[in-house]
């Protein structure tokens, strides 16, 4: 197959498909890049893979305790999921109230699965771990400051005056009426 049908060349939909996969998936090396590639129908080595890597520009950032490929315009917001949690949170407003050292996130009915999902993928790294059901989601902390340095961060991925409720709400959940 030297030429599809829309005109692109094996290396340009090569480089797309390279594009694709570093854009959906954390990817952290150029042979996990060359098996994903080749089940997707490219004969390639990690020599081809290296250089294309080299001409998209792709380069390795950091994402919990490895490094993976990114696209330079991905690279530059500092993770290539913060993008993704910021647009969420423009779309879905967000109360947030304290128990313990978790944070309750209360969000519209079908929401806290795609917001969980995008604060485990962000560059948010203080929580234990997140636990989401329909309108509502967990954030688990280990000690008081990680839950500071978490919360303090999350508010700059609200948008300033997205939504008339306070940013944290002014009770403990185990304070709120029932």
């Amino acid at each position: 197959m030297a030429v599809n049908g829309g005109g692109i060349n094996i290396k340009q939909a090569r480089q797309r498909a390279l594009l694709e996969l570093v854009t959906r998936s954390p990817i952290g090396s150029q042979e996990e890049l060359v098996e994903l590639l080749r089940e997707g129908g490219y004969e390639v080595t990690q020599a081809t893979v290296s250089r294309d890597a080299a001409e998209l520009g792709l380069v390795k950032v950091p994402r919990g305790d490895r490094h993976v490929y990114a696209t330079p315009e991905s690279a530059a917001t500092g993770n290539l999921y913060d993008a993704r949690l910021r647009r969420l949170l423009e779309d879905i407003p967000v109360r947030i109230g304290r128990s313990g050292m978790s944070l309750v996130l209360l969000a519209t009915p079908g929401s806290a699965g795609a917001i969980a999902q995008a604060i485990d993928q962000s560059s948010l790294q203080d929580q234990v771990g997140t636990l989401a059901g329909d309108n509502t989601l967990l954030v688990l902390f280990e000690t008081e400051a990680a839950l500071d340095r978490w919360l303090a961060l999350f508010q700059t991925y609200q948008p300033a005056g997205s939504s008339a409720l306070p940013a944290v709400l002014p009770y403990t959940l185990t304070e709120a009426p029932r």
